[in-house]
């Protein structure tokens, strides 16, 4: 019985090459969270201002959109393993410049602002490239269990990650951990290194474009006709644009909680830590049928845990210690995480399955701008938020109104809830 709830393990055990890529990407997500902690520390070291930090979002949010966009369209007609290899190479000469910046005691906030643009603009083109390169290497029955141990990797990386960055920030400064994350970001090259060539399949339908803008339009033409793939991207916007915590957290390690850089770090890793639970008995998500209705409840269930957090930061001092407040908040945070393990596995299944081919890359390049994109725009609003209400009353009403949001569109698009795995439609 227990068994059945252990992650499936037939991917790893089954393909040498997603296996090598699984264990480059894990490698370099770690270094990638770590930069991500780091990076928000050291603006706020600098400007002590939460709207600062927030603003690190909008500064990933365009490159992540525009070269997101053209990415999915690179991969639909070019060499998938070719576009992810050349992207992956350009974010790990962007992780040798930030610790390159950190070494010459860089005290401006526009170098790291730079940074991460460009980081994000090679990152918005590797992931579907990615992403879409596992429905090629893979059976479709195996899709859910990889994207199971998918969303177990980069929770591992989220929960290690921050809290490498802590210690390493506590002990060695900015400058040791941007070293070590350009050390470990070389892991992905490698996986990608020794993959097989993987050319687009030939276009059958009249009039196939080329990679370009007409290509990325041809990608939102298809959305349109495709409303279950159109939900997975619109519920995950609702909640992140309405609760995203992040960008609260330098504020609530520094003042709120105490601590300083060490409880940043727990605060990332809490949500981490929720959703490697989560994946750890992630052995029967398989057999769910009604994907879609386990969608909107996990989001449901990641605005009850943010707004939880915010109580508990609210509590902070008041009725609760500092120490109380803080497992309060980890707590709520390891319930989010979880919530939004479970929707990212079936929100990542229902693409990969009811998407063709032809348009996979297109389609995940939507998909990485939603989940890479929706968090950075969620932070600089959270931040304007923050800056006038409070951390604490920020998360709160964040929370409300990502479950309000997500019960006004269970009631809108009830197609959704009636979405069938035995028979994946788009």
């Amino acid at each position: 019985m227990l068994r059945s709830h252990l992650p499936d393990l037939t991917p790893l055990r089954e393909n040498a090459a997603y296996r090598r890529l699984y264990a480059g990407f894990t490698l370099s997500n770690v270094g990638s969270q770590m930069a991500v902690v780091a990076i928000g520390l050291q603006v706020y070291d600098i400007t002590g201002s939460t709207a600062s930090v927030g603003l690190v979002g909008l500064f990933a949010l365009v490159p992540l959109v525009v070269m997101g966009l053209y990415g999915g369209s690179l991969s639909d007609h070019h060499d998938r393993r070719t576009v992810a290899l050349v992207a992956n190479a350009v974010a790990w000469v962007t992780s040798i410049a930030c610790a390159a910046q950190a070494w010459l005691g860089n005290e401006n906030v526009w170098v790291l602002y730079a940074i991460v643009a460009v980081w994000n603009g090679a990152f918005g083109v590797s992931s579907p490239a990615r992403s879409s390169i596992y429905p090629r290497i893979l059976p479709r029955e195996q899709l859910p269990a990889a994207n199971a141990l998918g969303v177990f990797a980069m929770s591992t990386a989220m929960m290690v990650g921050p809290l490498l960055a802590g210690l390493l920030v506590d002990w060695g400064g900015f400058r040791t951990a941007y070293t070590v994350d350009a050390l470990i970001t070389m892991a992905a090259l490698w996986g990608l290194w020794r993959l097989q060539s993987l050319p687009p399949e030939a276009h059958t339908e009249a009039g196939a474009t080329r990679a370009g803008f007409a290509s990325v339009v041809d990608g939102f033409r298809f959305l349109r006709s495709a409303p279950n793939v159109r939900m997975t991207f619109v519920a995950d916007i609702a909640a992140m644009l309405l609760a995203q915590p992040r960008v609260i957290f330098p504020a609530a390690g520094a003042v709120i909680l105490g601590g300083g850089a060490r409880t940043v770090g727990y605060l990332y890793a809490a949500s981490a830590v929720g959703a490697v639970l989560a994946t750890l008995v992630s052995g029967r998500l398989g057999s769910v049928r009604r994907q879609g209705v386990a969608i909107m409840v996990s989001i449901v269930g990641w605005g009850v845990g943010i707004s939880g957090l915010g109580v508990a930061l609210l509590g902070a001092g008041e009725w609760l210690t500092r120490e109380q407040a803080l497992w309060g908040a980890l707590v709520a945070m390891a319930f989010a995480g979880a919530s939004d393990a479970v929707s990212a596995v079936f929100r990542t299944t229902i693409l990969q399955s009811a998407a063709p081919d032809r348009m996979r890359g297109r389609l995940q390049g939507v998909f990485i701008v939603v989940v890479a994109g929706g968090p950075r725009l969620g932070e600089m609003l959270g931040g304007v938020v923050a800056e006038r209400i409070g951390e604490g009353w920020m998360a709160v009403w964040g929370g409300v109104a990502c479950i309000v949001a997500i019960g006004a569109l269970s009631l809108r698009h009830r197609h959704f809830l009636r979405y069938d795995a035995r028979h994946p439609t788009p």
